[in-house]
C-alpha cells in the first residue's frame, strides 16, 4: 500500500497535492484506515476518512458528494440563509449576496444564469454557512463551465465580502485537463477585475477514478491540478493486487539451506545474510551487498568486488562513500526490542529513501533495474552448495 502510494508521488511530483479517497473501496476488515495510515506513509497528504485523521493524526480533506447537491432543489430548499461576518459579528445574508454576484459576474464568464442549477447554488450556499473556512466545493454535479462554476464564483465572493476565503474547487468528471484549464481562467479572470489576488490561486482538485497512467497522461496536457483525489486503484493496488513474493528455508538450525530450480530465479540464496547498501560520492545509493553473517562489513572508501548471484562475468569494484546496515534486529525472545517509529517519522524515511535513488531508477517507462549483489565470499558458497545438492544425471 505505502509503495504504491510512493508511486503516485513519484508520477504526481512534489508539487502537487495527493488525497486519499478510498474508505468506500478499501478491502478487509480495517481496509479504509490501513489505506489511509500507508498512502500517508508513502507520501500522500491528507485523507478523507475522518476516523484515520483522529487515530494517526493525518490532515483530514475533502469535499462533499454529488447527492449533496441533488438533495436541493431550489432556493427555497435552504434552510439557512445566514453567516455572521467576520468583520463586524452582524448576521449576512449570504443568498442575496450569492444572488447579487452570480448576476454580476455571468457576463463576464460568458454564462448565463438561468442556465445555472438554483439547487446548486442552494447547496453550495448551505455548504459554505456550515464550512466557511472549509469551502471547497464540488462543481460537476450538473455542468461545470455553465453552472458549477459560477456558482462557485458567486458564493465564494459572498464570502470574501464578509472576511472568508474559500478554498477552491473538485472536479469528479469530464475532461480534466482542459477543465482545470477554464477554471484557472476563470479565477484569474475574476481575480483581475475585481482586485482580488488570491482567489486566481484558488486550489482545483481532481478526481474520478485516478491512476498513474491518468497523472502522466495530464502531465503531458499542461493541466492546472492542485492535488488529486485518488481512491480506487490506490487502496485495491490493482496493478500488483497480490503480494509478489514467497517464503523460503535458507537455513535451520545453523545449517544452510538451497532451493534448486531450472527458473534460476527461483533459486535460493542459502545462509544466514546480512545486506548493505552503498552509496556514491552524489550521495545515490549504488547497489545493495548481500554477504554472509560472518563477513567483515564493507567499509568506506574500501574497494568491494560486488557479483551477480548467477552470471559470473557480471561483477564490479564499489568504493562507497556511505555504507548503510539495512538489517536491524526488531524482535527477539517474543518482544519488540527496537523503537517503533511513528508514522509522521515513517513518512520521512520513505522520503528521504526514495531521494537516495536515481532518476532513471524511479522512471515509469522502462526504469533501470536496482543492483542487488553479492560479495565474492557468498558467490562462492552458493555455487557450492548448489553442486552439492544437484543430482548428477548419468547418460548410457
Amino acid at each position: 500500500m505505502a509503495t504504491n502510494a510512493a508511486r503516485y508521488r513519484l508520477a504526481a511530483g512534489r508539487n502537487v497535492s495527493l488525497l486519499e479517497f478510498g474508505l468506500r473501496r478499501a478491502q478487509g476488515p480495517d481496509g479504509g484506515l490501513s489505506a489511509s495510515k500507508y498512502a500517508y506513509a508513502g507520501g500522500f497528504d491528507g485523507t478523507s476518512n475522518v476516523l484515520a485523521g483522529k487515530m494517526y493524526n493525518i490532515p483530514v480533506r475533502g469535499t462533499h458528494a454529488h447527492a449533496y447537491i441533488t438533495s436541493f432543489n431550489g432556493l427555497n430548499d435552504l434552510q439557512l440563509k445566514t453567516l455572521q461576518d467576520r468583520g463586524s459579528g452582524q448576521d449576512a445574508d449570504l443568498l442575496a449576496l450569492s444572488i447579487t454576484w452570480r448576476n454580476k459576474i455571468a457576463p463576464i464568464l460568458d454564462v448565463l444564469t438561468d442556465e445555472a442549477s438554483d439547487g446548486e447554488l442552494a447547496a453550495l450556499i448551505s455548504y459554505a454557512i456550515a464550512f466557511p473556512d472549509g469551502f471547497m466545493a464540488l462543481v460537476d454535479t450538473y455542468d461545470v463551465k455553465r453552472s458549477g462554476l459560477l456558482n462557485f464564483c458567486a458564493v465564494a465572493l459572498a464570502l470574501n465580502d464578509i472576511g472568508y476565503r474559500a478554498v477552491g474547487i473538485r472536479i469528479d468528471s469530464g475532461d480534466l485537463a482542459y477543465l482545470s484549464n477554464k477554471a484557472r481562467d476563470t479565477f484569474v479572470k475574476i481575480a483581475t477585475t475585481y482586485n482580488i489576488p488570491w482567489f486566481a490561486k484558488l486550489q482545483i482538485v481532481a478526481s474520478n477514478d485516478i491512476n498513474e497512467e491518468t497523472i502522466l497522461s495530464l502531465n503531458e496536457q499542461d493541466h492546472k491540478i492542485d492535488c488529486f483525489g485518488i481512491g480506487t486503484h490506490l487502496v485495491t493496488c490493482q496493478r500488483q493486487p497480490a503480494l509478489g513474493c514467497v517464503y523460503k528455508l535458507v537455513e535451520i538450525n545453523g545449517i544452510p539451506r538451497i532451493k534448486l530450480s531450472q527458473d534460476v530465479g527461483k533459486v535460493t540464496m542459502p545462509g544466514r545474510k546480512d545486506c548493505y547498501r552503498l552509496y556514491g560520492g552524489d550521495g545515490h545509493a549504488l547497489i545493495d551487498l548481500l554477504q554472509r553473517s560472518s563477513e567483515a562489513p564493507p567499509e568506506v572508501g574500501s574497494r568491494v568486488l560486488c557479483r551477480h548471484p548467477f552470471l559470473e562475468s557480471k561483477r564490479a569494484y564499489v568504493i562507497p562513500t556511505r555504507v548503510e546496515p539495512l538489517h536491524k534486529l526488531c524482535w527477539q525472545d517474543g518482544r519488540v526490542v527496537e523503537t517503533i517509529p511513528n508514522l509522521e517519522q515513517v513518512r520521512s524515511r520513505v522520503n528521504a529513501s526514495l531521494r537516495t535513488l536515481r532518476q532513471d531508477i524511479k522512471r515509469n517507462l522502462n526504469p533501470t533495474p536496482y543492483k542487488v549483489s553479492v560479495s565474492d565470499n557468498l558467490y562462492s558458497f552458493i555455487h557450492e552448495l548448489w553442486l552439492q545438492n544437484a543430482p548428477i544425471e548419468e547418460l548410457s
